[in-house]
């Protein structure tokens, strides 16, 4: 099956990878090489969407790490447009993305730098979503699934790597002009497991929310600890 090649707004461009290449890594290498931000690298296959887009931040790498979350919130809207109005899709803070409650893909980030303090030359954030589950029974992980299960079947995976450009993009766009505010609202507002327990970083207990710039917040019997969302990069 040949699929139609995606539509991407003005500012972005696409580049398709087939067969078993990671687009995510393939989007690292041209970042690299000093590709144009707003490149998106893109594989499409028969089980799976995967994606990811190249930034090219002018701002501290901590504060350039909301890409991740906003790049969730892109797939979330992209979703909203495409998907039955009874799905329902939740971002978790470690880039996991639930549907109707159980796993479905998930959100990564690379950066030309670890330091929080220094300004990358280039981010990368890629996102993969099972369109049909391979190798298993349906029911047999009820924790994981697949867009096919959850009823969204119908969904063409080019139509939804194109929206997830374009809602990406408007929030881009505000987040230029407005700042986190915004955008911390709306992901707080699909955030998965708030008020529950969590173990992340070598810390347990209970997941408080997010401080202004993405942090996780984990209280303690002790105290309340902040893990900075860079430590969600990939090296």
């Amino acid at each position: 099956m040949i699929l139609a090649q995606p539509s991407f707004p003005p500012l972005m461009r696409g580049e398709a990878v087939t067969g078993a290449i990671d687009p995510f890594d393939k989007a690292r290498a041209l970042a690299v090489l000093g590709c144009d931000a707003g490149t998106i690298v893109h594989n499409i296959q028969a089980d799976r969407l995967r994606a990811a887009l190249v930034f090219a931040p002018e701002v501290p790498l901590e504060d350039a790490m909301a890409m991740l979350p906003l790049c969730g919130v892109g797939f979330q809207n992209a979703m909203g447009a495409l998907a039955p109005p009874e799905v329902a899709v939740h971002l978790g803070w470690d880039g996991r993305i639930r549907v109707n409650g159980a796993s479905c893909g998930k959100l990564r980030a690379a950066a030309s730098d670890r330091d929080p303090a220094a300004v990358p030359d280039w981010l990368v954030v890629g996102v993969e979503v099972p369109l049909l589950l391979t190798g298993q029974e349906p029911g047999a992980t009820p924790d994981t699934t697949a867009l096919s299960e959850e009823g969204c079947g119908d969904i063409d995976p080019v139509l939804l790597v194109e929206a997830w450009a374009r809602h990406t993009l408007v929030w881009i766009n505000r987040w230029s002009e407005e700042g986190n505010r915004p955008l911390h609202a709306e992901w707080m507002g699909l955030a998965w497991g708030v008020g529950e327990a969590i173990a992340q970083d070598g810390l347990s207990g209970t997941y408080l929310g997010v401080d202004d710039r993405f942090g996780l917040l984990v209280r303690d019997a002790r105290t309340t600890h902040l893990v900075p969302l860079s430590r969600l990069l990939e090296e």
